[in-house]
């Protein structure tokens, strides 16, 4: 009875707890090799120090950051298009006038005569210098004239192209400067420079300025002083400012003012019409101050 009694109250004791010290050690889940007491905020699992990424609270793997990123929507600029941190396209338009200065200094006739604005010249079918003379200025010695559309470029570029992403600017950029050319194509005899972009600029921080609340008055005493110096300073196109300025404050509308349901369809609709437009008005006109011209047929 006394063996079987011991025996009952030797099988009815707990067993015996577990040393200290003898729990298993965690070890990172990438590399099992690694020992780590620090686990993901999101998953839990042990990571070591290469697989730990900065989060808002402690730390997560790789694979939870991963996922977390591809459920994260980009970035977007105000009215549109991915976020810009670097404008890279003012940078690229800086870069082409500089280039375009530096051919005009090695030949400045060659590329002057063959890429500057001469209405007759495009009506008889040289297209490209409806583009090319907005890259052009004054050749040297005079440095004025590309200096401050190079500084205006400078001061408005990028904060318009943060505002309206890096494809709606450039096409802003060069709309304005087609609009500014068909202007000295209707009502001028030739032209050069980038004030006519520069001019739709101007008019597109105007509108950009007012879209988002804020005071546009000092944006209007820019475009005044500017027009003011347009017509009073001999040897300027007003046709080419008027005609950029007007372009793009047309143009930021259509991008500023876009309903955000269909702004990218708008927008493009916009810039479409705009192309359009300007296109039309020189295939179906002649040049208004050469009405001798021959009238180009078929």
């Amino acid at each position: 009875m006394d063996l079987l009694l011991r025996k009952d109250s030797m099988t009815s004791q707990p067993p015996p707890s577990t040393p200290p010290g003898s729990e298993a050690v965690p070890t990172c889940y990438r590399h099992p090799e690694r020992e780590t007491y620090v686990r993901c905020q999101r998953c839990e699992r042990p990571i070591c120090p290469d697989c730990m990424r900065e989060a808002a609270v402690g730390h997560q793997c790789v694979e939870c950051v991963r996922e977390g990123n591809q459920s994260v929507r980009p970035a977007q600029a105000v009215f549109g298009g991915a976020a810009v941190t670097v404008p890279r396209v003012t940078w690229a338009l800086l870069a082409a006038n500089v280039l375009a200065y530096v051919a005009e200094f090695l030949s400045p006739d060659e590329v002057i005569g063959r890429f500057a604005m001469f209405p007759v010249d495009v009506y008889y079918g040289e297209w490209w210098r409806l583009i090319t003379s907005a890259f052009l200025h004054a050749p040297p010695p005079s440095f004025w004239h590309i200096l401050f559309n190079m500084w205006a470029l400078f001061a408005i570029g990028p904060e318009l192209e943060r505002r309206l992403g890096s494809v709606r600017f450039a096409a802003l950029y060069l709309l304005s400067a087609l609009g500014g050319s068909v202007a000295v194509y209707l009502f001028g005899t030739n032209a050069l420079g980038a004030s006519t972009a520069i001019y739709g600029l101007f008019g597109a921080l105007f509108v950009v300025a007012r879209r988002l609340g804020y005071d546009a008055r000092g944006v209007l005493w820019l475009i005044g002083i500017n027009v003011v110096i347009t017509f009073v300073v001999p040897g300027i196109s007003w046709q080419g400012h008027l005609g950029g300025l007007v372009t793009g404050v047309v143009v930021a509308a259509g991008f500023a003012y876009a309903p955000a349901r269909n702004r990218a369809a708008v927008q493009l609709g916009t810039a479409a019409a705009v192309l359009v437009a300007l296109i039309l008005l020189v295939t179906a006109l002649m040049p208004g101050m050469h009405p001798q011209l021959i009238p180009i047929t078929g």
